[in-house]
């Protein structure tokens, strides 16, 4: 069937498939615009925008935006690298302890809003807490300083289980583990519920220290959180323990 014949056939005009859509007149004067802006260097489109209505405040962004995205300045976008799911890791209780740890990470922010982070390392065989630091910052190197330091005080563990977060998938610290003898229990993306014992402990210290203080300093926030872990092992009683301490049940 010719072309003319299937347009004829859905009533459609024969001028579609040759029309060319063309930049209007008034847009090549945006783009030159935004050519002299960008020059040899790469601007998102956000700072394109405001350089150019610095130099031309007549101009409107939502008209920057589509010449800057239709005539093909954006900055390509880094894709994100896909997690290869892992399979089923379900939760098994040990019969004595350094068996396997838990680590997560938990956020909050100090009084004049700034962003702080606590890394939670709980022993699946008693709950008890075997590291808990607040920093502003958690790369992986800090996260394999505070380990190492619970490692010098508890014992080494066999496994230790976490998420799926960057700091646990980086090079060195699987390299760490590696080097160290210590097996990573990865549980699958999106199912926090296998890695349940650690969200539990994270749910607690959420309503007891977080939720419950105002911290104006990091240090502050180190203080309590650590007066808190104290109390936490030797102090509170556990249900999943009948009734005893973290400290008394490993006795």
């Amino acid at each position: 069937m010719s072309h003319a014949q299937a347009c004829k056939l859905v009533k459609c005009s024969r001028t579609k498939k040759y029309y060319e859509k063309r930049m209007p007149t008034k847009d090549a004067v945006v783009k030159e615009v935004i050519e002299k802006v960008i020059g040899n260097s790469r601007k998102g489109r956000m700072k394109v925008i405001k350089l150019v209505q610095k130099k031309y405040p007549e101009l409107g962004s939502s008209k920057i935006r589509r010449v800057y995205e239709n005539e093909g300045f954006s900055l390509s976008r880094k894709l994100r690298r896909r997690i290869k799911d892992n399979p089923v890791n379900p939760i098994c209780i040990p019969l004595k302890a350094n068996q396997e740890w838990a680590m997560d990470f938990m956020s909050d922010a100090l009084d004049n809003g700034r962003r702080i982070r606590t890394l939670n390392i709980v022993d699946h065989f008693n709950r008890q807490c075997m590291g808990l630091e607040v920093d502003f910052n958690m790369p992986a190197r800090r996260v394999i300083e505070i380990v190492e330091r619970a490692i010098e005080r508890h014992g080494k563990p066999l496994r230790i289980r976490t998420d799926n977060g960057p700091e646990f998938r980086s090079k060195r610290f699987r390299l760490w583990m590696k080097n160290n003898h210590i097996e990573w229990s990865r549980i699958q993306k999106g199912k926090p519920q296998q890695n349940a014992i650690v969200e539990r402990f994270n749910k607690t210290y959420r309503e007891d220290v977080l939720d419950a203080n105002l911290f104006y300093f990091i240090e502050q926030a180190n203080d309590v959180s650590t007066k808190w872990k104290d109390d936490y092992n030797h102090e509170r009683p556990h249900q999943s323990l009948n009734y005893q301490t973290p400290m008394a049940y490993a006795a």
